[in-house]
């Protein structure tokens, strides 16, 4: 599933990174890299921006930073 399709309080699973943007980079070097779990804390009013909870720390997303993240929903 697209990472948009989050919603507030799920958990989830990167399963890929699909782009070599910059972007992209940036997120991996922050540690959403495949496998990574984490919870949707807050989705703004229109869906944008996602702030999300993995690691130990919350980190802000945008839409179109997220757009070759897949991930898979997990309990």
């Amino acid at each position: 599933m697209s990472f948009n399709a989050l919603k507030k309080g799920m958990n989830a699973r990167v399963t890929r990174v699909s782009s070599d943007s910059g972007e992209m980079h940036r997120l991996l070097e922050m540690g959403l890299t495949e496998g990574t779990t984490f919870r949707v804390v807050k989705v703004a009013p229109f869906g944008d921006p996602v702030e999300i909870d993995l690691r130990g720390y919350r980190l802000c997303l945008r839409k179109n930073e997220t757009k070759g993240l897949e991930v898979e929903p997990v309990e």
